[in-house]
């Protein structure tokens, strides 16, 4: 099985980003990266940032202050190469719900420039590694929101990105698919070697070995391991450690 294209430098590499929305600022001098065969979690609560964050990576908003490089491609001035390293899961489904499975991916592959042969054969590997594939056939809207997500993950994953962006993939989940979602993207991580930025505001979905961000009110709080916010806090839990960061909010 082909792995994920790996690349040697910063997958997402962040430098002083700010972003306002009509006065207010969203994001405030932003500073981070992702390095290749990490996951990285963006933990905060609703109304963080997470999203606008998302949302200038991708550009679909831009923002003159600061940059967003992708494996080394300025979004801005090389947006084609940039974007083309970058698989992306946003919190609302984006599945044409009267397609087939195969349909939507199909379309994506097009989009990418892919031959038929190569098409089918990467939709094939990505659906088997979800234990998808014996539904390819079925039209989106007949699959629950846990495997609407598995194609959603799939379909990102077709063109071998470097980076793939989860923006809370599993908000309103059942909890045997979140696991399932959560397992299988570490397991992406650990085995084929990908670059994962995940945005959430749930506690369970972190790994030990994850690296951690935590953003709050637009201004990164703590980036680092999970031992570094445990110590620095000086706290047991993760959960423990958020609330002194956040001056008690719940996550």
């Amino acid at each position: 099985m082909n792995n994920i294209r790996i690349e040697s430098r910063p997958s997402l590499q962040i430098e002083d980003l700010s972003f306002s929305y009509k006065g207010k600022k969203a994001l405030d001098n932003l500073n981070f990266s992702v390095n290749p065969k990490e996951c990285t979690i963006l933990l905060g609560p609703n109304g963080a940032g997470k999203s606008t964050l998302f949302s200038l990576i991708t550009r679909l908003y831009d923002s003159h202050l600061g940059k967003v490089n992708l494996c080394g491609f300025d979004v801005k001035v090389q947006t084609r190469q940039a974007l083309s390293r970058l698989g992306v899961v946003f919190q609302q489904t984006t599945l044409d719900l009267d397609l087939t499975v195969m349909q939507n991916l199909r379309y994506h592959t097009a989009l990418h420039g892919m031959s038929r042969q190569q098409s089918n054969l990467r939709i094939q590997e990505e659906l088997e590694r979800l234990s998808m594939y014996d539904r390819r056939s079925e039209k989106v809207r007949q699959l629950n929101g846990g495997h609407k997500r598995r194609v959603e993950i799939a379909r990102a994953l077709l063109h071998k990105p470097a980076l793939l962006l989860l923006d809370e993939p599993t908000v309103g989940l059942d909890v045997p698919s979140r696991q399932s979602i959560v397992k299988h993207v570490h397991q992406l991580v650990n085995e084929h070697g990908l670059s994962v930025l995940w945005a959430t505001h749930l506690i369970d979905e972190i790994y030990p070995n994850d690296q951690l961000i935590v953003l709050h009110k637009g201004q990164i709080k703590f980036q680092g391991s999970i031992e570094g916010v445990l110590k620095n806090t000086n706290t047991l839990t993760i959960n423990d450690a958020f609330r002194v960061l956040t001056q008690g909010v719940a996550v």
